[in-house]
């Protein structure tokens, strides 16, 4: 994999006091604030995150690392220290009364990512690298800092911050983001109303499991009365126990160990030995959601916006995407890159986004719980049949891949995809991206994979005999060098007419976005395409660009 150049576009250290003026408050210092905060900071912000917690969480929670999200790790230049502590998921195993029913695996190859798997990272691990990628960016988590109230105005908003020795602060922000969870203080004090209903209660445990398991893949074990699922952790032998039906007991991690050890004895036929847990809780799963996530100058992210059942591991992987949708384009909007109607955007793009993960969460919930009474029986035919025809298991596999893996959501109806013709190529909306054997094999999508890193919107023009095409690119460094990125796509020798070339000589680029000599693609800082059309004069590719909110700058860079 190519970590980013971008990595090392300008991102200043904040050496600002505390009680300083910033550009944006972050609350919550979990993933979603963290990424929020991060991403505010890559690109120049100043910004604040305060979390009323006394330090970082010591119990883990959330576990699962999808494809998409690991995309948008690379994009921060965090993949390989998220690669180096996970642990890969490839299968989902069923299994009952001793036999393996089936063994699901992953196939990606309609969806194509550098990721083709499920990363298994300790939330407390995942708040660590981000963590630390932050103070690298000379910003630290404010812990024992909660907020108490706010007030929001048309230009700014009011808030009242206070630390755990009752000391109160008043200040102004310009922004504010909440992160601050299920139970989020901004979203009630903005009176955003989660909708949405309760289904079920379920145990989780975490603790070393002596048993004879693949750990590159889930375990679901069908038990009698109820089933039982098993998540791999990093650490040698440890494992993430969930019960769907005995959910008592919980303040005794002893009988919680024994219980699942009968229990998976009983669906493995073999004698298992559960460790006592270091964690056990109970949960009621939550599957709600508000209608707006921007308030005037506030915004809510994460479970703060949505909560999700655990079962297909979305709550923190759509909290990130979240934090990322939002954070660049507040970033352009502060900086006086793009019009504040860029925000709007954020909403109109992560509102069905929720809608879409809760249906699915929903269904995920119920084929992991498994209530119906007949399934004793129906199962091993079922998935007897599903083993036996190769191709319909294959489209089982893609289609589990396209609901957990984030991959196939997209915003082709967001204000930022441009309306296409049908063509060829990446539509307006959808990701650009290619697999790990694309990455090693094409100069051109490694140069691609690298360029998608930098905080910058990307333009792509590809070389044309016509003169006029190299002026637009050279116009549009000039306009918005300090907005966009502004690459040629080039399949021969370089030329100097054309500004900061990205050679792409198996044209492998060229073809994925379905670009002929004298096209251009727009594509966003979070990898996904917004535009494409012909380069024909300088103005009309300005005016291209101011289309999506962009506005040109005096300053413009360059590389």
């Amino acid at each position: 994999m190519v970590e980013p150049r971008s990595a090392q576009w300008p991102h200043p250290r904040q050496e600002k006091p505390m009680n300083a003026d910033v550009d944006v408050l972050v609350v919550g210092a979990g993933p979603v604030g963290l990424t929020a905060a991060h991403e505010l900071a890559r690109r120049g912000v100043a910004v604040r995150i305060v979390d009323r917690a006394a330090g970082p969480a010591v119990t883990s929670r959330a576990t699962a690392t999808h494809a998409r999200t690991m995309e948008t790790y690379a994009q921060m230049g965090l993949a390989g220290e998220f690669l180096r502590r996970g642990q890969r998921v490839e299968h989902f195993t069923m299994h009952r009364a001793g036999r393996r029913l089936i063994r699901l695996d992953t196939d990606y190859s309609h969806l194509p990512t550098r990721f083709p798997f499920t990363l298994q990272v300790d939330q407390v691990i995942a708040e660590e690298i981000l963590r630390d990628a932050l103070h690298r960016l000379g910003v630290d988590v404010e812990w024992g800092v909660g907020l108490v109230d706010l007030t929001n105005h048309p230009d700014r908003v009011d808030v009242v911050l206070q630390r755990a020795d009752s000391t109160v602060q008043r200040l102004t922000v310009p922004w504010l983001v909440g992160a601050d969870g299920g139970h989020s203080t901004v979203r009630k004090r903005l009176d955003l109303r989660l909708q949405g209903d309760s289904t079920e209660t379920w145990l989780i445990a975490d603790a070393v499991v002596d048993a004879p398991l693949p750990r590159d893949s889930l375990h679901w074990m069908h038990t009698g009365n109820g089933t039982i699922m098993l998540v791999p952790f990093p650490a040698e032998g440890k494992w993430r126990l969930l019960d769907t039906v005995d959910v008592t007991g919980a303040d005794d991690p002893d009988a919680v160990a024994v219980r699942f050890a009968r229990k998976m004895s009983r669906a493995l036929r073999t004698p298992v030995h559960v460790r006592k847990p270091t964690w056990v809780s109970v949960f009621e799963i939550q599957q709600r959601m508000i209608g707006q996530m921007r308030a005037g100058r506030c915004f809510v992210a994460g479970d703060a916006a949505h909560v999700h059942s655990p079962a297909s591991g979305q709550g923190l992987n759509t909290g990130v995407q979240d934090a990322y949708n939002l954070c660049w384009k507040l970033a352009d909007v502060i900086r006086g890159h793009a019009d504040d109607a860029l925000l709007d955007s954020y909403s109109a793009e992560r509102v069905p986004i929720g809608e879409t993960l809760l249906a699915s969460t929903r269904t995920a919930t119920g084929l992991v719980a498994l209530r119906n009474a007949a399934a004793p029986v129906l199962l091993p035919v079922g998935l007897g049949v599903l083993n036996a025809v190769k191709p319909l298991k294959r489209k089982v596999e893609r289609k589990i891949m396209e609901g957990m893996s984030g991959l196939a959501l997209h915003y082709a109806g967001s204000p930022l995809s441009a309306a296409a013709a049908d063509g060829p190529g990446v539509r307006p909306g959808y990701r650009v991206a290619c697999s790990t054997e694309e990455e090693r094999r094409s100069p051109g999508w490694a140069a691609m994979c690298a360029e998608l890193a930098d905080p910058r919107w990307t333009l792509l023009g590809v070389a044309s005999p016509d003169p006029a095409v190299a002026e637009a690119l050279r116009d549009a460094v000039r306009r918005f060098g300090r907005t966009v990125s502004v690459r040629t796509l080039l399949d021969a020798a370089r030329s100097e007419r054309y500004p900061d070339p990205l050679p792409d000589p198996d044209r492998a680029v060229h073809e994925r976005l379905g670009l002929g000599a004298g096209d251009y693609a727009l594509v966003r800082p979070d990898g996904y395409l917004a535009g494409k059309g012909r380069l024909s004069t300088a103005q009309d590719l300005a005016t291209a660009l101011r289309g999506f909110g962009l506005r040109p700058g005096e300053h413009a860079t360059t590389r």
